[in-house]
């Protein structure tokens, strides 16, 4: 049976410029349009024929490709495996997890098999190569983050800008007038890690317009380097009152550095961070954190991902983009600044 990815690659065009030219929801230029409806003559295209085909044809059977990276946090990233396998594995679907290095030529590869229904992206950078070879396949995908190109796939991300603004203005509405903000390391940025500037830069801006300093600093991702970069962030801004962390890593070292410097949360420093809940019980932090929903973010995709492979999502519906607003949970390491 043919697919809209089949009608996609017949026309020289992305899966979703068919789907916006079949559905009229935006505007296509006439010569385009006429290309798409050129290959759906020609192909015998109907609407749901890919959903009738995989009705028959499904294998139940997930590709995630993931990439574990030496500049970032493993434990972190696992979390967002977990997420996307247990909420598969829950709907009737299997997960094959893929971390070649070459993304592109796996998918590629996947594809022409016919071994998966679907492709499930995570370490998404901000130009990834991966996305123009998800638009000429004919298998749906979705992806947990946010690259800089929407509207090919379905994208689901935490909406790191509102996190970075979130804290800014718990800590203002404390008192606190001198933050430190640790990031991800800065090769993370320098490849295309789009949260770690997204959530710093709004931090920045909104501190900027409440009066609040953030001194901003890049952090490692591994022991024993995050633990000398965080003595050496509060060595160099003795006076900053609160610390924002946007680095798994950091916030695993902190409780460490804090007691061989004999200070406490929040009685000497506020501290806000960004993980998950499973994240803070496995490392024992008893910091503030923001919530990374992992699991969320997972379950949401594959939820996406299946609708489509299924038909309960229609061909004709175009991506979308969903960001999961921020929550932040209290465990007690807030308070005022000392002497306030």
């Amino acid at each position: 049976m043919v697919t809209i990815g089949d009608v996609a690659r017949e026309a020289g065009v992305s899966r979703s410029t068919v789907s916006y030219a079949l559905s009229g929801k935006r505007p296509i230029s006439p010569v385009v349009k006429e290309r798409i409806q050129t290959a759906v003559e020609e192909l015998g295209y109907t609407a749901n024929a890919g959903a009738k085909a995989l009705a028959t044809s499904r294998t139940h059977v997930l590709a995630l490709l993931a990439r574990f990276l030496d500049d970032e946090f493993a434990p972190a990233m696992l979390e967002y495996i977990l997420g996307v396998t247990d909420h598969a594995r829950s709907l009737g679907y299997d997960t094959l997890m893929v971390t070649e290095e070459d993304g592109v030529r796996a998918l590629q590869r996947l594809s022409r098999s016919r071994k998966v229904d679907g492709f499930l992206l995570l370490n998404v950078s901000e130009e990834d190569e991966r996305l123009d070879a998800l638009v000429k396949v004919s298998q749906p995908a979705s992806t947990v983050g946010l690259p800089g190109r929407t509207g090919d796939v379905d994208i689901f991300d935490l909406d790191f800008a509102a996190a970075g603004r979130l804290m800014v203005d718990r800590m203002h509405d404390l008192g606190h007038r001198e933050l430190v903000l640790v990031s991800q390391p800065e090769h993370v940025v320098a490849r295309g890690g789009a949260y770690v500037w997204r959530l710093a830069d709004a931090a920045c801006e909104r501190a900027t317009q409440l009066g609040v300093t953030v001194h901003a600093c890049f952090g490692s991702s591994s022991q024993p380097a995050i633990g000398e970069d965080l003595h050496e962030v509060l060595d160099t801004h003795p006076n900053a009152t609160g610390l924002l962390l946007n680095n798994e890593a950091a916030a695993a070292a902190l409780p460490n550095v804090l007691w061989s410097r004999g200070l406490r949360a929040p009685e000497d420093l506020s501290v806000i961070g960004r993980y998950s809940d499973d994240f803070a019980r496995t490392f024992s932090l008893p910091f503030s954190a923001i919530d990374s929903a992992a699991d969320e973010l997972g379950r949401a995709a594959v939820d996406r991902l299946v609708g489509r492979i299924t038909g309960r999502v229609s061909d004709e519906a175009p991506p979308g983009v969903e960001l999961l607003a921020p929550t932040l949970t209290d465990r007690g390491s807030l308070a005022a600044p000392p002497g306030r």
